[in-house]
């Protein structure tokens, strides 16, 4: 697809919209459940300052051209753009939430992927199974240690790589109105 026809291109509203380095345009539908959820950890982190490093569908580089847009990254507070992007190196933390579409890639690949680059804590908010899975200790084929919190427990303290804490408040995620779509 050229930029001319992008940028004279109508996408349907409610979905995302992603432009690869090889030329794919990738759109998936957003739902209210992840959009608000997204909002809601967003909220959570300014609480680290309003001047966080914090990105969210924002690309990192990571080798081998496995470069991803997490749906919320936190990063080291003195990361630096390598050219137009942070490194997977700055991360400290990064957050998936679950879709119907992307269930297995947040479970499975990202776990892997995120695990195999060293990123310290992966975080995974699931609004369908109303639980949120924290892992820890990196290894080179995933994470060694996984932990599942409830919604509805109170505030969850994430210790960060660099000291600082992330206080996730599992009594303000959003949940999905009755009848949607399950994973």
């Amino acid at each position: 697809m050229s930029v001319d026809a992008i940028m004279h291109t109508e996408f349907p509203k409610g979905y995302t919209v992603f432009f690869g380095a090889d030329g794919k345009v990738i759109m998936t539908p957003q739902s209210e459940e992840h959009s608000s959820t997204i909002r809601s950890l967003q909220i959570d982190t300014l609480a680290l300052g309003r001047h966080a490093k914090v990105t969210s569908d924002v690309y990192l580089d990571f080798p081998a051209d496995e470069n991803s847009a997490p749906d919320l990254a936190i990063l080291r507070e003195d990361a630096e753009k390598q050219g137009k992007r942070y490194s997977f190196e700055d991360v400290l933390l990064i957050t998936e939430v679950v879709s119907v579409s992307s269930a297995r890639k947040d479970y499975d690949d990202c776990t892997a992927k995120y695990g195999r680059y060293g990123i310290p804590v992966y975080l995974i908010v699931d609004p369908y199974a109303q639980e949120v899975v924290i892992h820890t200790e990196p290894t080179g084929s995933g994470y060694i240690a996984a932990h599942t919190y409830k919604y509805g427990t109170g505030k969850l303290p994430i210790e960060l790589a660099d000291g600082r804490i992330f206080n996730l408040d599992l009594d303000e995620l959003p949940r999905p109105e009755p009848g949607a779509r399950t994973r």
